[in-house]
This record gives C-alpha cells, sequence and structure tokens, in this order.
C-alpha cells in the first residue's frame, strides 16, 4: 500500500461533539503548503491532495453535505480555500518524488480543455507526477454560481473525463457530445505520463463506483463517518468492477484507494460519542484498520488528520508521527487482487 496525506488550503479537519467531521477555518497564511509538502515527501508520503472548491454558499440551517452520514455541513461561513493547480505547481517545484492531486477535482466547474491543459502543464513541469481525482460536486449554490446546474453533474463530470482523456492523446480534439462540442483543435504538449495521468474518481455512492468503472482506474471513495461498514466497502468495490467489466475493461488493471479520517492517540482520549472512529487511536489499532483496507482490497489511502486542537503545529506533529510509527509496516500490506 501507499499513502498520501490531504494538506490544509482548506483549514484543519476535526470532529464535532457527536462525531462529525467539521472544517475549521484558518488563515491562509498558516496553511503552508509547499514547506508541509517538501516535509511530507522527506517523511516518505506517497503522495499530497488538496480539497477543490472555488465558492462556498452561505451556510443554512439544514444544507446538507455529503462528507457527512448524518448530512451535517463540514465547512463553515467563507472558509479561506488555495486554488488547486495554482498551490501544486508550487509543491511541485520545490518536490521531486511526491505526487500531486486533487481529492478531488470538481469537473463539471471548468471547461475540460482548461482543465485539460492545466493538469497538462503541471505534468510536464513536475516530471510525470499528476494524478488526477475527478468528482462530481455536491454544493448547489456553487454550481448555481459557477453558472452550471447541479442535476447535470454526473453526466457532465463523465463527458468532460472523455474530452480532458482526447486533449490528452490526440493530435487534433474532435467531439461531438451534450455538453461540449469541440473541433479541429490541438492542445500540446501532452501529459508526461502516456498515454495520460492516473484518472481516479471520488464518490460514496454506487452510482459514482460504476462511473468510476466506466472512466477510471481507480475508485477512490471518502470515508469521514465514525466507522465504516466493510458490507458498502463490499458493495462498492462489486460495482465498480461489474460496471467495468460491462463495458469492457480488464478488472484486473483496476484499484481502489480511499479518503479516511486519521488520528494517532495514546489509546486513553475519551470520544463522546461512545465509539473509536476507524483509523484512530494507538499504531496497533490503526495498522489493524489499515490492514482491512487492504483486506478489502484497497492498495491506497489518503489521511485526513483529525486535530482537535485545530493547530498547524498538531497537524505537522500527526504527520511526524504516522510516517515514523505507522507507515514503515502499512507500506508492506499488499492489497487483495479486484479480479
Amino acid at each position: 500500500m501507499d499513502f498520501g496525506v490531504q494538506l490544509l488550503t482548506h483549514g484543519i479537519m476535526t470532529r464535532d461533539r457527536d462525531g462529525d467531521a467539521y472544517i475549521a477555518k484558518l488563515p491562509a497564511a498558516e496553511m503552508r503548503p509547499v514547506e508541509t509538502s517538501v516535509l511530507a515527501e522527506s517523511l516518505g508520503y506517497h503522495s499530497v491532495w488538496l480539497s477543490d472548491h472555488i465558492v462556498t454558499e452561505r451556510v443554512t440551517e439544514g444544507a446538507p453535505h455529503v462528507a457527512n452520514v448524518t448530512g451535517k455541513r463540514a465547512y463553515p461561513d467563507r472558509p479561506n480555500m488555495l486554488d488547486v493547480p495554482t498551490t501544486l505547481g508550487a509543491i511541485a517545484s520545490r518536490t521531486t518524488t511526491l505526487r500531486l492531486a486533487p481529492s478531488v477535482w470538481i469537473a463539471p466547474y471548468r471547461h475540460p480543455l482548461i482543465s485539460a491543459h492545466m493538469f497538462a502543464t503541471l505534468d510536464v513541469l513536475s516530471n510525470g507526477r499528476v494524478i488526477v481525482a475527478h468528482g462530481a460536486g455536491w454544493e448547489r449554490g456553487e454550481f448555481e454560481a459557477l453558472g452550471q446546474r447541479l442535476e447535470d453533474r454526473g453526466p457532465q463530470t463523465e463527458e468532460n473525463i472523455e474530452v480532458m482523456v482526447k486533449a490528452w492523446t490526440e493530435d487534433w480534439i474532435d467531439h461531438s457530445g451534450r455538453f461540449y462540442d469541440i473541433h479541429d483543435v490541438s492542445m500540446d504538449p501532452k501529459p508526461v505520463q502516456r498515454p495520460h495521468p492516473p484518472l481516479w474518481y471520488g464518490g460514496v455512492t454506487p452510482v459514482g463506483a460504476r462511473r468510476a468503472g466506466r472512466t477510471c482506474e481507480c475508485f477512490y471513495p471518502v470515508y469521514l463517518d465514525i466507522n465504516v461498514d466493510p458490507a458498502l466497502w463490499d458493495g462498492l468495490r462489486v460495482e465498480f468492477v461489474r460496471e467495468a467489466e460491462r463495458v469492457g475493461r480488464d478488472p484486473s488493471q483496476l484499484f481502489l484507494g480511499a479518503f479516511a479520517t486519521a488520528r494517532l492517540t495514546n489509546g486513553k482520549e475519551p470520544h463522546s460519542w461512545g465509539k473509536r472512529p476507524g483509523l484512530t487511536g494507538t499504531p496497533e489499532q490503526v495498522l489493524e484498520d489499515l490492514q482491512r483496507f487492504a483486506d478489502h482490497g484497497y492498495r491506497h489511502v489518503t489521511f485526513h488528520f483529525d486535530v482537535p486542537s485545530v493547530s498547524p503545529a498538531e497537524w505537522e506533529e500527526q504527520l511526524q508521527r504516522w510516517a515514523e510509527e505507522v507507515l514503515p509496516v502499512a507500506k508492506t500490506f499488499v492489497a487483495k487482487p479486484l479480479a
């Protein structure tokens, strides 16, 4: 297995008294994505991941958020949010082996040629270190502000990915679809990675798993709940593989990744919600959790550190502790094949 880390470019994550994930606002000057990426690379992490939003709507009572099972909104009003490609470009200039990825790129927000050009450029400048993880988005107010329809997000995301692949792999782009009509234009240079950067798809539903099976090589669900039922893992895996087979793709070329909250503790910290969250506890406990991920076919986990103090210093302490106390063993875990 390999392991990435979610950076602080949208704030610091912690849990509220009910156990739901919550992003605390952080001043942009305290996010330090370049410096923490340099540290992550030196500690042996595989990749760094950045959340993607452009604007956020005003918090209103009852506004749902897909990240928490309860629907409770994770973002506060007016969070500081750094732009993904700009920040990854800065990180690329100071690192040499670290993989660079959005978690996840909300595809419908931009024209696919714009997205394809940005990530091709980043792949060239980083010497082939880009992962493009897509998602369909969830926030209605953000869609409306950007002139997009929330109801179209699924099929638009799928067509978006199709256009991006054409831009990366074909000399002349020719595409006629429901959302985009593109003819007789070229986009160069192509990405360093051939035929194109790895494509991941982030989702939490069977519909998302099937979309990943049609369009991407990795399905990348998000697990922010206190505990995850392995039956859900198995169900999403089955949907992912079955759909890939249906459209003629080879399941042996596919894999699973996960985005999950994580916290190393002394094992004695009480939880007001009454049970230990997954990937939270002593090194021995979280290694058992990571072995479960591997047993269910997961080859990658991105850690989204839970920091009760909402202090960047504690976040950095978690980054170092996981690298020293967990990763040396966890990297030896082998994911169960999907086929």
